[in-house]
C-alpha cells in the first residue's frame, strides 16, 4: 500500500496507519467506483480483492468491537472473527466480538456466529422475542434502538472503546444519522457494476460534507479516509 496523501509514501503498513487511540467508531464499506456497495451477487465479496481484505483484517485488528446489523446476520454470513497468526501476534488479545444490533431479536440463534462465537447483541427494551441465557445482550432505548445509548453502554460496561461498523447500509445510515462515526472509511474498487445492480452505501441521510483526511492505493483499490462533518480532528 502506498499513501497518497496528506504525505506521500510507499510500503505503507495498515495496521499502524490505521491506528487510533481511546474511544473511536469507524465505519468501514467497500464499494464499486460507480458507488454499488455489493457486487453481482448482492455481498462485497467480490469487490477490492486481496488488497481490500488486508486493510479490512487490520481494522478488525485493531477493533474492541465489530458492529453488523441484523439484516446482515440474518444471511447467515457473518461468523465469528478470526485473525491470522500476524495480526494475532500484534493485537496480543482474542478478536473483537460481533456486535449485533437488532430491535426485535429475529435472529438464528443456532448460526454458528452464536454456537460458535461470543457476540453482543445490541436490542432495545421493546424486543419482541428473547435472547438465550448465554448471549450478552445490551439494552438501549424503548422500542426502537437508542444507538446513542448502546455505544456509552458497550464502552463503559463492556470496554469496547474502539468499535468497528461493517453495515449493512441500515445500520451505516443510522450511524451517520447520529453523528456517532468519528472516521468514514470507503475502499473504492476498480470495478464497474451496472446500475441496475446498484446497492447504496446509505439510505434516507441528509446531505452532510466530508472532510478528506487520507488517501491510499493498492492493487488498483483507492482507500479514502473520510471525517465526517462536525466530528473531531484524528
Amino acid at each position: 500500500m502506498r499513501r497518497l496523501l496528506p504525505d506521500p509514501a510507499e510500503d505503507i503498513d495498515p495496521y499502524y496507519e490505521y491506528g487510533v487511540a481511546g474511544d473511536w467508531l469507524r465505519v468501514h464499506m467497500v464499494l464499486s467506483a460507480d458507488g454499488s456497495a455489493t457486487d453481482e451477487e448482492g455481498w462485497s465479496d467480490k469487490l477490492g480483492g486481496a488488497a481490500d481484505f488486508r486493510v479490512f483484517r487490520a481494522l478488525r485488528a485493531l477493533a474492541d468491537g465489530i458492529m453488523v446489523g441484523a439484516a446482515t446476520v440474518r444471511s447467515g454470513r457473518i461468523k465469528p472473527a478470526r485473525l491470522t497468526k500476524e495480526m494475532a501476534a500484534r493485537r496480543g488479545r482474542p478478536p473483537a466480538p460481533i456486535v449485533v444490533v437488532s430491535r426485535s431479536l429475529d435472529l438464528d440463534w443456532e448460526s454458528a456466529l452464536f454456537s460458535e462465537g461470543e457476540p453482543i447483541v445490541v436490542t432495545s427494551d421493546g424486543a419482541h422475542a428473547p435472547a438465550p441465557a448465554h448471549v450478552r445482550v445490551v439494552s438501549a432505548g424503548d422500542g426502537d434502538v437508542d444507538l446513542r445509548l448502546a455505544v456509552r453502554r458497550l464502552r463503559e460496561e463492556h470496554g469496547l472503546r474502539h468499535l468497528l461498523c461493517e453495515g449493512g447500509p441500515g445500520l451505516t445510515t443510522s450511524v451517520l444519522r447520529e453523528n456517532l462515526a468519528d472516521e468514514l472509511c470507503l475502499n473504492v474498487a476498480p470495478t464497474l457494476i451496472g446500475a441496475a445492480r446498484h446497492t447504496r452505501l446509505v439510505n434516507d441521510l441528509e446531505r452532510r460534507e466530508l472532510a478528506l483526511e487520507a488517501v491510499y492505493e493498492d492493487e488498483g483499490v483507492l482507500f479514502l479516509r473520510y471525517r465526517p462533518d462536525g466530528a473531531p480532528a484524528s
